[in-house]
């Protein structure tokens, strides 16, 4: 259950995770401000907190999306749905995309949290998307996810396709985004 506007204000926060206790969802997925307040309010349920990092443009550096997620983690967030750095791809500095997944990974994993992996598909070529797919199962990562909801597309059946294709059993594919039934 999402809620990732910036405008959002508590009393939705506290909506979305009152709907999310009352149906037992598997987890909300808020901005890192609304986390800690979240935890609160989910206290004693069994839905899990997601919140991202480098949201929604990819663009902050690898240090940055890093604290971002300790902070995250250490306030209740068990899942971060991190956005990949679409300038590095852009760029082909691989090693940098590597890294910084490798990076996520080591600090969610160390902290029991999940990691997920946000292309924005929309802005990729079909290569960008394979080498990515293939540093996020080398990084270790949990997941990879199509899309932000927050550029020009979501998810495609071709897209959810050639991940699975790439990432095999090995690590989840989440389709977001435009996903209507």
């Amino acid at each position: 259950h999402t809620l990732l506007k910036p405008d959002a204000n508590f009393s939705q926060i506290q909506k979305l995770c009152a709907e999310a206790r009352e149906y037992d969802f598997f987890s909300v997925c808020i901005n890192s401000y609304y986390v800690k307040k979240a935890a609160a309010l989910l206290q004693g349920s069994n839905t899990k907190i997601c919140t991202v990092v480098g949201f929604p443009l990819g663009a902050s550096t690898m240090e940055t999306k890093r604290f971002e997620a300790m902070k995250a983690v250490a306030e209740g967030a068990k899942e971060i749905d991190m956005v990949l750095n679409i300038s590095a791809v852009k760029s082909q500095d691989w090693q940098y995309a590597l890294d910084d997944m490798s990076s996520l990974t080591q600090v969610c994993h160390n902290q029991g949290a999940l990691l997920k992996v946000i292309f924005e598909n929309c802005l990729l070529t079909e290569e960008e998307k394979r080498k990515a797919c293939e540093l996020a199962v080398k990084a270790g990562v949990d997941f990879v996810k199509t899309s932000t909801g927050f550029s020009t597309s979501g998810a495609t059946i071709e897209d959810v396709k050639l991940m699975r294709s790439i990432v095999g059993d090995k690590i989840g594919v989440k389709a977001s985004g435009g996903v209507r039934d």
